[in-house]
């Protein structure tokens, strides 16, 4: 079974009209495939939702749910930016867009009495390492931290069903500044875990990492996914895809790494709901 819960296209930082990711899924053989553009934001930016398309956006989505229905499951979501005190409540957006399902997930990180914003994502490693200087003055250990807390903050004061990428601060890290295997990181990755698991929230193994060659494993990589394993909590293989072609990025090498793990059930949202089916 092939499904994908996490696409963007032209209408946030994707770069074809949603029906070319349709066709392209369709010829790939899969059974169902979410988008998930990344939720309106307060501010000037070049990657999220315009509140002005959203009647638009939800038409054209519900035409082409009738159009392929039969040939392929068309499931709504999107990708909610956790940016305390500046993000509005998920909640509110799941109900305004009729969502079926929200992914979590934090790509600015606030640095308590900072207005600006580290940007950890981008294809430009220079910015992580000039906003890791200038807002929290080279320290990993306090950005790190400060990126883990956000996460947390996200799962305690937010209602969603997926958190995207959890450890994506590592991609522009490149084993650099950490290399994942410091005790203080384990400990952070731990806390979060245990606190994913209290709130039933699926982890996505996302691939975008690996087919973009900004890092050698999927995010969450193995040793984070033997602990999901331990734990018992529900994954999903996604590619993240911007691009028609990234739509099943990857995916190969990603279900060899949860099978590695002892991960042996995969979920999707099919007919209305949440249901495993095996891997």
């Amino acid at each position: 079974m092939l499904t994908n819960h996490h696409t963007h296209s032209y209408y946030s930082d994707g770069n074809s009209h949603p029906e070319e990711y349709i066709r392209q899924a369709i010829s790939l053989g899969f059974d169902l495939l979410g988008f998930t553009e990344h939720s309106p934001l307060p501010f000037d930016n070049n990657f999220s939702f315009k509140e002005e398309k959203k009647e638009e956006y939800l038409s054209l989505f519900a035409a082409l749910k009738a159009r392929y229905k039969g040939q392929i499951e068309l499931v709504l979501g999107m990708e909610m930016d956790y940016i305390p005190g500046i993000m509005e409540d998920f909640e509110s957006l799941t109900t305004g867009f009729g969502l079926d399902y929200s992914i979590g997930s934090v790509h600015l990180v606030r640095n308590s009495g900072k207005e600006d914003l580290w940007f950890i994502d981008g294809p430009l490693a220079l910015t992580y390492d000039s906003g890791l200087k200038e807002i929290f003055g080279g320290d990993i250990r306090k950005a790190v931290a400060a990126y883990y807390r956000q996460v947390n903050d996200m799962l305690e004061t937010q209602r969603f069903d997926i958190i995207g990428h959890i450890d994506k601060i590592k991609m522009h890290n490149r084993r650099r500044y950490f290399t994942g295997d410091e005790a203080w990181y384990r400990d952070l990755v731990s806390g979060t875990l245990q606190l994913i698991k209290e709130k039933g929230v699926i982890v996505e193994v996302n691939t975008r990492g690996i087919y973009k060659k900004r890092s050698d494993t999927t995010y969450p990589g193995p040793g984070i996914l033997k602990q999901i394993m331990l734990l018992n909590i529900p994954v999903m293989i996604n590619s993240d895809a911007h691009h028609p072609p990234e739509v099943d990025g990857a995916f190969d090498q990603a279900l060899s790494l949860v099978k590695e793990a002892g991960i042996r059930e995969l979920v999707r949202f099919s007919n209305h709901q949440w249901e495993s089916y095996p891997c």
